[in-house]
């Protein structure tokens, strides 16, 4: 028989009800078969005749909004949220709850009446094609669940994702991390994902919760399990790479390398590589949040701290969406107070933002990479066959001979290259509006003006290429003319200038080399390509990228002035006003290629008219 008992109770006191929930599933929930049950009878299926207990806790009464604010069970907690508000889990199962000296702690088990299992699940109980298991929850593995003051931090499903997301971006954008420090990351896994690099030879962990560090041990240790990184030990707190501090990460960096501190007391060899902000989400609002991301002092005690080439890597909350108000405004205006810090500091060579969807958060979750060096930019961009190269030479071997990495490789790190529209669209959002928003698009009150390559297509040609001999020196050059009427701001050759290819200084400078080798004669193939780039190509303007762009199509033939006066083509996108590239701008991140080639007349041009460039035209 079927039957149902409904419970509705509620306290006037303070204290709330949850530690009387696994008495009431125990004097209630009494099971009709097993051993517990009156009977004593075997069940026939133990799963299914199991006792079902869904409940829901919410706190009554009205309450002003700080301690609403400050109640990790109110009902805008993330805890409530996911846990304890909703009739829909069909295991709510209490771990851990309990109070640190600094915040609260809670660990709950939970499983969805619609979860499935997980490919894990299926392997551990065997299951065949046609198992009908595969379709419900039955052996679905609980998630365990870590919320830190009632807001969630990591999710055992998703956190490889989200951890891998944090930390190999910007360890792949440093050469060699020798040295990388880590502000928080009590659960452990940041510290292990720096652990699988092979350069690391000190990890700092700076984190305040001592209590956190010893409930990760025991409640969370798939967090820090290191067991399976050659030469490293069982749990990642217990390296011998490891030095786990237990203090204030503000003071650790303001009493070693504030600017109270002389510059003959900053040793080299103290300085980190890369530096790891796992702390609060900036949108929080806490005081350690605003000391953590809105102080300028602290910020310099940081970069003060990274060696010449360093890196810092800061997770920086939910990701903005293109509905979102100017950036200074609501809840993520801490977060560009931070950029706007960041932006204004002289140590600050590049900032790039990326966004992981699958973090397990409701949104998509955001990080910020800080560089010191041009160089960073290069590795940054990297293509993906580099930085799987890059992972096979860095990352340990693992003693079960399974990739280290689950999540992240080099297609990864090229998705997160592009800062999604969001980015771009609430950055020019900012008052007042950044140069270059102006150029997030071609124009489309302008024409564009191509030249036809085939006789067929000629009438939709607005140039034609001629040969004419030189007065002056008597030899036949090569030159362009508009045979349309192509007006100031018109996009010249833009098809063309869309097909010039790339090359790396690195490509460049290996292609020298095989010109050198001595004993081959001279390779004049090779000599002649690299003089073809030498004058028909230019340097992208993004500083360290090492890019080069090479003309192959109708702007190559164009005939060069030195007299700017002359020249009736120039690029489209102007010199920033400031002189140089901002060191954040999702803008020119996103089209910086169509930067670097697109040409447009600087004035009018007439039918009949030589087109001319000024020879230093990408300088």
């Amino acid at each position: 028989t079927e039957g149902v008992i409904t419970l509705d109770l509620f306290t006037c006191g303070p204290k709330p009800l949850l530690p009387s929930i696994p008495d009431i599933e125990e004097q209630f929930g009494i099971p009709r078969c097993g051993p517990s049950s009156a009977a004593g009878t075997a069940c026939a299926n133990p799963k299914t005749d199991e006792v079902k207990a869904l409940w829901a806790h919410e706190l009554r009464g009205f309450r002003h909004p700080t301690k609403r604010k400050n109640n990790y069970l109110d009902d805008t907690s993330d805890l409530a949220f996911w846990v304890t508000s909703g009739m829909d889990l069909e295991i709510k199962e209490q771990i851990v709850a309990t109070e640190s000296p600094f915040q609260r702690i809670d660990i709950w088990d939970v499983l969805d009446v619609d979860d499935t299992p997980s490919h894990a699940d299926g392997m551990r109980h065997n299951l065949t094609v046609d198992d009908p298991r595969w379709m419900t929850s039955e052996v679905a593995s609980p998630e365990r669940l870590l919320f830190l003051d009632g807001t969630l931090q990591s999710m055992s499903e998703s956190e490889h994702e989200y951890h891998e997301a944090l930390v190999h971006p910007a360890m792949f954008a440093h050469p060699s991390p020798r040295r990388v420090a880590i502000v928080g990351g009590g659960e452990g896994a940041t510290l292990r994902e720096v652990l699988k690099h092979d350069t690391v030879q000190d990890a700092v962990m700076i984190e305040l919760d001592a209590m956190m560090v010893d409930i990760a041990r025991e409640h969370l240790p798939f967090m820090s399990d290191c067991s399976d990184i050659e030469s490293s030990a069982p749990s990642c707190f217990d390296d011998k790479r490891a030095t786990v501090l237990f203090e204030d990460g503000r003071k650790y960096f303001f009493d070693r390398f504030g600017k109270d501190v002389a510059a003959t007391k900053v040793k080299d060899d103290d300085k980190f590589d890369v530096i790891i902000l796992d702390a609060l989400d900036p949108e929080d609002d806490t005081d350690i949040a605003d000391m953590l991301y809105t102080d300028d002092a602290f910020l310099t005690a940081l970069y003060r701290s990274m060696t010449d080439d360093g890196v810092l890597i800061i997770q920086i909350g939910t990701a903005p969406s293109i509905h979102d108000p100017r950036p200074d405004l609501g809840v993520y205006a801490r977060r560009e107070l931070m950029f706007r810090l960041l932006e204004s500091h002289a140590d600050t060579s590049h900032m790039f933002v990326y966004e992981e969807a699958h973090c397990g958060f409701l949104e998509p979750h955001s990080f910020l990479v800080v560089c010191k060096s041009d160089s960073c930019r290069r590795r940054w961009y990297a293509e993906a066959d580099e930085v799987d190269y890059a992972i096979y030479e860095r990352i340990r071997t693992t003693v079960s001979g399974e990739s280290a990495l689950v999540h992240f490789d080099g297609s990864t790190l090229k998705s997160y290259q592009v800062p999604p529209k969001a980015w771009e669209t609430v950055y020019c959002r900012r008052d007042p509006e950044p140069f270059e928003c102006a150029y997030r698009g071609l124009d489309l009150t302008k024409e564009i003006h191509d030249l036809a390559w085939e006789e067929e297509e000629e009438d939709d040609s607005s140039f034609e290429v001629r040969t004419v001999k030189n007065k002056e020196t008597g030899e036949d050059e090569t030159r362009v003319y508009a045979t349309d009427d192509i007006k100031a701001g018109d996009y010249v050759m833009a098809s063309d200038l869309a097909s010039s290819f790339a090359v790396s200084d690195d490509s460049l400078a290996n292609l020298q080399k095989n010109t050198e080798i001595v004993g081959t004669g001279r390779v004049t193939v090779i000599e002649d390509f690299l003089d073809f780039v030498d004058y028909h190509g230019h340097p992208s303007k993004a500083p360290g990228s090492a890019t080069n762009y090479v003309e192959v199509g109708g702007t190559f033939m164009m005939r060069r002035t030195s007299d700017e006066g002359k020249a009736n083509v120039g690029k489209w996108m102007p010199e920033h006003p400031s002189g140089k590239i901002p060191v954040f701008s999702p803008v020119y991140e996103r089209r910086m290629k169509s930067f670097d080639l697109f040409l447009v007349a600087t004035r009018d041009i007439k039918a009949g008219e030589e087109v001319l460039k000024h020879d230093k035209i990408w300088q």
